[in-house]
């Protein structure tokens, strides 16, 4: 198995920190007992350098190798890992099953933070490299952008960060492969709520109302035409409205209605545009029904997009542990993640390890495939062996 030997050795290890992490899930930044389960590892394995609270709950840990880095040489690379959960109600029936109701390990950052504490240990042991390797164990990816918060309090500055690596599991990826892309991996992701003030009254009297249930069924269908209208059929773009809420009885048109959605886009042009005809859509809408709609726009994660070079490095590095044969290059996802924020700060790449022919991410029933620990894990030192090299 093309595999580094002595992960083979720890993966009882790594499987069962992943378990008892997946047993206590924690959200957001609320992730104390995580944070100091990785810290302790850390410290046990005899890291440089062990720093915690970072973007509030994140850890830090240096690991330097057996000599620095030559002249003109990469000196300091980043490894990062997510360690929050979602609320989800788990639907697994696993003997290690969340022991928090509300709360499960739904999209694997259980296994991601126990591999990444695996290749720590591994590189604590060996010191196989020329530099430091900095492993980052990041809170609140789950829409607190703790990665944007882990930066903000200085992470790629203290500890001279001059590359840095993201890894996903991927569900449908079969366990020892890869997948990869250069350039735009996953999307930009914003938020619309849309208030609509219209005019109430009876059902059996409509003329004399502004119906808001109306006005908010145009608006969905208009926001529709953006995406097939607007942006060019080779680019993408996603306009999810999610929720609809107005109303409390049959006979009564509603004042107000409310509607709260999502936009995921691939470019920041095609972002630009989709935010600039939503405010255009709403506003005639508005016009053209009589009714007040009061748009709330709100930016999230950006594009996560993957840098040529430490792309290619990665692709090697990913053909090394599992084959070239089991290295696939990646359609771009309509999917979200903070990585993007380290990759707008930092060069770096983000890859996927396949989890296999699971459940989806966030499904109740998804659990992550310890049998990926071993290529995962492998990666991690595969890449900062290579990368750094002594």
């Amino acid at each position: 198995m093309p595999i580094v030997n002595r992960v083979a050795d720890l993966q009882p290890d790594i499987q069962a920190w992943r378990r008892d992490i997946h047993e206590h899930p924690e959200l957001l930044y609320d992730v104390h007992r995580t944070a100091a389960f990785v810290a302790d590892r850390l410290r046990e394995f005899g890291c440089d350098e062990v720093a915690t609270g970072l973007g509030r709950t994140g850890v830090v840990g240096v690991i330097k190798g057996r000599k620095p880095a030559g002249k003109g040489d990469i000196k300091v690379i980043g490894l990062r890992a997510d360690m929050d959960a979602l609320p989800i109600v788990e639907a697994t029936d696993l003997p290690y099953a969340s022991k928090t109701k509300g709360l499960m390990h739904a999209c694997g950052h259980d296994g991601h933070t126990a591999m990444l504490l695996g290749a720590a240990r591994y590189l604590a042991e060996t010191r196989n490299f020329a530099g430091d390797a900095v492993v980052i164990f990041q809170p609140a990816e789950e829409g607190g952008a703790g990665a944007a918060a882990m930066i903000k309090d200085g992470l790629m500055d203290r500890f001279a960060i001059e590359q840095v690596y993201g890894m996903h599991n991927g569900p449908g990826i079969p366990v020892g492969s890869f997948a990869i892309r250069s350039g735009p991996i996953m999307a930009a992701t914003d938020s619309i709520d849309i208030n609509i003030e219209g005019l109430g009254g009876h059902a059996a009297r409509p003329h004399k109302c502004i119906d808001s249930v109306l006005v908010g069924a145009q608006l969905i269908t208009a926001l529709q035409s953006i995406v097939s209208r607007s942006v060019d059929p080779l680019d993408s773009a996603v306009i999810s409205i999610c929720e609809f809420h107005a109303g409390n009885a049959r006979n009564v048109i509603p004042q107000t209605a409310e509607l709260r959605g999502t936009v995921r886009t691939l470019t920041p042009e095609v972002r630009e545009l989709v935010e600039k005809r939503v405010r255009e859509v709403v506003a005639g809408v508005a016009q053209i029904t009589g009714a007040k709609i009061a748009l709330a726009y709100e930016h999230g994660y950006p594009v996560t997009v993957n840098h040529a070079s430490q792309t290619d490095v990665a692709t090697q590095v990913a053909k090394e542990v599992a084959g070239e044969a089991n290295v696939h290059e990646s359609a771009p996802m309509m999917g979200a993640e903070d990585f993007s924020y380290m990759l707008e700060a930092r060069p770096g790449a983000f890859i996927f390890c396949g989890n296999g022919n699971s459940a989806g991410l966030h499904h109740p029933a998804y659990n992550f495939n310890d049998e990926a620990i071993v290529y995962g894990t492998s990666y991690w030192i595969k890449l900062v062996e290579n990368t750094l090299a002594a």
